[in-house]
Parts: structure tokens; C-alpha cells; sequence
């Protein structure tokens, strides 16, 4: 099907942008169906690594001030052998580095050598089981140790695709199981593997910490028990007890029981605010006797997570001083969140701010087969995904049993989100949307990112993400909640990974920085002007192309 794009260039940006219109376009639940996507398949196809650091060509003038390192983490092997993995998430983890300096770049790239990829390239196959995708018995067995085989427990992955973080001034890649990687932020080299379980009382924890500003890290994972599952709520102490140091001084400041134990909620994330924690528990479901059971059925892992739209979604808030967990429980319709944005306390509210859908069978749709499909069965895949949007919630957090009920106690001015407290210890809310209706033109918006060394936890009025006019991000947004104006960057082909901001060193606005990211086809580093959101330079190197999840 044929585009037609117009090109200009507005008085506000020194950038061109394109904009394509895509013929028979219809309208659906709010969002335009499209048609005659592009097919996206040469970003998940494996790519060799760069381990040694190579030149960039760089077009434009990087700001001098702009020193250090971008790190980025997320799939890049798809088979061993004639083996293919079967979900996006099951990738082998391939490091980036992008090392800016004096106007130039350099780039390298590593895979994490994890116990997985390290046993699935000796063996040349899928040893290890991942998200998407379950592991074969070995064929070198005869049939009785094969079918004994499908009564092992499944072990864990190592495999740490998801991000980059930081605990006690260590980089680590990790994942959602117990395993993460201590590396080498300069050489991309694996280091250590760490393990939760060996520190405190979880099975997991998730890859997006919060931060204080005095550096203690915040986490969450799930502990297993004869009863079944608890949620953990998880801190870690700014300061090593000596240079082997990793997780030492790790707590578990509460645990929260799910409404169902056999039946707990998949989190891929969680809020904080100043003085809480803020645990969404959402309607994706796992069923915990088929997870455990899916290897002596022959299905995967991701076989075991459903969507219940008949359950509600709660809000549990926990202190972060004392551990104690709120008996006030802040319940919504069903909706799914994998990223929140920010969340902060202002005049008695705490306002919870997340990307979230009315849906939450997205993670069972990002399958290989379902990326590298093309024409009219691609258009499908998009049209049949709820769009992710940008939400307010505004929690009262004085409840006591005094508090007037079925009358909404969101007092804020200018806000659209209600709050309606049933009885003591549960409050019924709606949400506003952080958004206009020109949103919907871009496909939602995912991925958010905010100035978070200065503005996470307190109120704030930017923040960036991607759009998604198609399976992947396709554009940059910036979003400006004083009148919910946004700004977009795009061009026809081009797949930018989530916006990290980093501010001028002699910032006095929000917005003073720059916003890096890395796209495909070919891996380049982009960085966006502070407040007019021009783009800068960008930054190119002779390498596969890469998707950056």
C-alpha cells in the first residue's frame, strides 16, 4: 500500500520531522486502526557482538558538556542451532555502550555470558528454559531419561535481558528472576552472578529499583511458600561493607498477601513516592500449578499467565520508614501498568502517575512469529492490541473512620480523577488522563521516562516516552502536563528506544538537558535539545541492526 508523507518544519524545531498518512484508516475504540504497516522483522533477527570499541560517525555537534557512558541491555540472540526461541523476552542479553567524550563516540557491545547462553552455545541448543519458550530434553538421553526429565523442576534463567541498574555503585544487567549480573560498565565484561535467595527470603525481584536520594534501593519479588505466594517488599543499603560486597544488608521491610496465593498477580514494576512504596496488583494472573507444571506438560512458561477482567485492580500502599502496610486498600477497574511514571504526595493526595491499558494480553502477543509478520496478518497483530495510555490516580491518603462515604474526596483543583471511599479500608477511584486527544494519533504512549535524580518522587510537569503506531515504539514524545501539550519526533522507518534524559549541568528548567536514545535500522544515538525537543546530532556505526527493548 502506498504512503504519502508531507514534509515541514515547524518554527519551534530546527529538526525535520515527516509525518506519513497510511491509506483506509479506520476508526476503533477511540483509536484509528492501521494498515500497510511496515514489517519489523530485521529487528529481531540475532546480531554478532562489538566487543572492542569502534568509532561512530557522528553528524552534527554533540554539547561538549555531554561525558560518560549510555548503557543499554535487551535481547539479541534469537536460536542456537536449529533452535529458535519463541518470545521477544527470551533473546540472549546483548550489552551496549555508547562512550561519549569531547564531542565524539565510541561503541562496543557484548553478550552477557550467563549460565544460559553459556550452556546453550557449548551445546549449540536451547538448554536452558526462558519466558516464551521451553527447553527440549536432551536428545543424547535415552527415552526413559527423557521422559523422567519432564518431572525436573524448570531452573530459573539467568538470562538478564531486561535493563541496566545500580546497587551500591555496581552496574548490574538483570532480569525477573532470582539471578543478575555484576559487569564491567567499561568493557561490557560479566563479572559476577549474584542471587537474590542467597541474601534475603525471595524468589525474584524486578528490574526497575527506585532510588533515594541518599541511594538506598527499593525493590519488590515474590516469595513461595506450602500456602503459596507473597508479595516482598525489598530495600538495599546505599554503602558496600568492603570491595566483594553485592546485595549484603538487604531486608525485606513487609510482605503482602495476594487476594488469591495460588492466583498472584504479575508486576513487572511498581511506584514510589517521598514516604511510600505503591504496589499495583493487576488482574494478569499466574496460575501458579500450571507454571509449575508446564514442563511435564510440554508448554511454556508464559502458559501459566492469563488476563482476568473480571477482577479489580488495588493499590497497596506500604511506608517506607516503618514497613507497615496499609489497611486501606485503593481499588480501580481492571487495567494493566508495566511502567509508571512518577508518583508524589502534595496537600494530603498521593498521586500515582502510570502508562496503563484496559487490557492485559499484550505479553502474550509479542511472539517472534507475531514480530516478523508482514502485511495484512501484521496489520492484525497491531489492530488487536488495546494502546497504552498515560493516567493520573489521586489517592486520599487521611482515611479514617470518620471519612464521609460514596462522595468523591479528590479536592484537587483542575483534576478529573475521583475517589470514592466504600468504608474504612477501601476507596474506589478513577483516573484522569495526562493527555490530549491528539495522543491517539501516535498509538499511546510507553516507556515514560522523567528528569528522576530531580524530580522522581516530587511533582513535576515533563515527561518522554514513545509512541506506538506500531508493535514497537515508532516516535519520541514529549509530554508537557501544564495544558497536556506533547511534542513528537518522527520519521518513517526509524524504531527509537525508550528516552533517557540527562540534564545540563547548569540546568534551572525541568526540561534543560537532553534526551538520548538509540534506534533502529542501524544502531544510532540521538540526542534531543532541552525545551524545543531539536533534535541534536545523531550518531551512527557500521553494525547489525538491533532492536533495544
Amino acid at each position: 500500500m502506498s504512503r504519502v508523507y508531507l514534509y515541514f518544519f515547524p518554527k519551534s524545531f530546527n529538526s525535520l520531522w515527516c509525518f506519513s498518512s497510511v491509506g483506509n484508516n479506520q476508526q476503533t475504540n477511540g483509536f484509528k486502526e492501521l494498515h500497510g504497516l511496515q514489517c519489523i522483522a530485521p529487528l529481531v533477527q540475532t546480531v554478532e557482538e562489538t566487543p572492542e570499541p569502534i568509532p561512530a560517525r557522528v553528524k552534527g555537534t554533540i554539547p561538549t558538556w555531554i561525558k560518560g557512558s549510555l548503557l543499554r541491555n535487551g535481547p539479541g540472540k534469537f536460536e542456537f542451532g536449529n533452535q529458535h526461541y519463541n518470545h521477544w523476552f527470551d533473546g540472549m542479553a546483548l550489552m551496549h555502550r555508547f562512550q561519549i567524550m569531547d564531542g565524539q563516540v565510541t561503541y562496543r557491545s557484548r553478550f552477557l555470558r550467563s549460565d544460559s547462553y553459556n550452556q546453550n552455545s557449548e551445546r549449540n541448543r536451547i538448554m536452558v528454559s526462558e519466558f516464551g519458550t521451553l527447553a527440549f530434553p536432551d536428545p543424547c538421553k535415552n527415552i526413559f531419561q527423557r521422559f523422567l526429565s519432564r518431572f525436573e523442576k524448570i531452573k530459573p534463567t539467568d538470562n538478564a535481558s531486561v535493563s541496566f541498574i545500580k546497587y551500591k555503585g555496581d552496574y548490574y544487567v538483570s532480569t525477573e528472576t532470582n539471578f543478575m549480573h555484576k559487569v564491567d560498565a567499561e568493557t561490557l565484561e560479566t563479572k559476577q552472578k549474584v542471587d537474590w535467595s542467597k541474601f534475603i527470603a525471595v524468589n525474584g525481584a524486578t528490574a526497575h529499583p527506585h532510588i533515594d536520594p541518599d541511594g538506598t534501593a527499593y525493590n519488590m519479588g515474590n516469595s513461595y511458600d506450602q500456602k503459596g505466594v507473597l508479595y516482598n517488599i525489598i530495600s538495599v543499603p546505599p554503602a558496600k561493607e568492603g570491595p566483594n560486597d553485592t546485595l549484603k544488608g538487604a531486608k525485606v521491610l513487609c510482605s503482602i498477601s495476594p487476594t488469591d496465593r495460588t492466583r498472584p498477580s504479575y508486576y513487572h514494576s511498581f511506584a514510589m513516592s517521598e514516604n511510600y512504596v505503591v504496589f499495583i496488583e493487576q488482574p494478569i494472573k499466574m496460575n501458579l500449578l500450571k507454571m509449575a507444571t508446564c514442563k511435564l506438560r510440554g508448554k511454556n512458561f508464559n502458559s501459566g499467565i492469563y488476563w482476568d477482567p473480571n477482577q479489580e485492580t488495588v493499590f497497596h500502599l506500604v511506608n517506607k520508614q516503618t514497613g507497615m502496610v496499609s489497611p486501606v486498600k485503593y481499588h480501580t477497574k481492571a487495567l494493566s501498568t508495566f511502567h509508571q511514571i512518577n508518583a508524589f504526595e502534595e496537600a494530603g493526595f498521593l498521586m500515582v502517575d502510570m502508562c496503563c491499558s484496559d487490557d492485559g494480553q499484550a505479553i502474550n502477543t509479542f511472539l517472534i512469529q507475531n514480530l516478523r509478520k508482514s502485511g495484512e496478518a501484521l496489520d492484525k497483530v497491531y489492530n488487536s492490541l488495546a494502546r497504552t495510555f498515560p493516567r493520573r490516580f489521586v489517592l486520599p491518603l487521611n482515611i479514617t473512620s470518620d471519612t464521609p462515604l460514596d462522595q468523591n474526596l479528590n479536592t484537587r483543583p483542575n483534576s478529573s480523577a475521583t475517589a470514592v471511599c466504600h468504608s474504612k479500608d477501601k476507596v474506589f477511584c478513577t483516573f484522569e488522563d495526562l493527555h490530549s486527544d491528539d495522543l491517539l494519533d501516535y498509538g499511546g504512549l510507553e516507556f515514560p521516562h522523567i528528569h528522576y535524580n530531580r524530580f522522581n518522587t516530587k511533582p513535576y510537569r515533563y515527561f518522554y516516552g514513545c509512541g506506538f503506531r506500531h508493535l514497537v515504539g515508532d516516535s519520541l514524545i514529549k509530554m508537557d502536563l501544564d495544558g497536556k501539550k506533547l511534542k513528537v519526533w518522527y520519521q518513517p522507518g526509524l524504531y527509537p528506544s525508550e528516552p533517557v534524559f540527562v540534564p545540563s549541568p547548569d540546568a534551572t528548567e525541568e526540561d534543560d538537558g537532553v534526551i538520548f536514545t538509540q534506534y533502529t535500522k542501524i544502531p544510532k544515538l540521538v540526542a534531543f535539545n532541552k525545551i524545543s525537543f531539536t533534535r541534536i546530532p545523531s550518531v551512527g556505526c557500521s553494525h547489525p541492526r538491533l532492536l533495544v527493548f
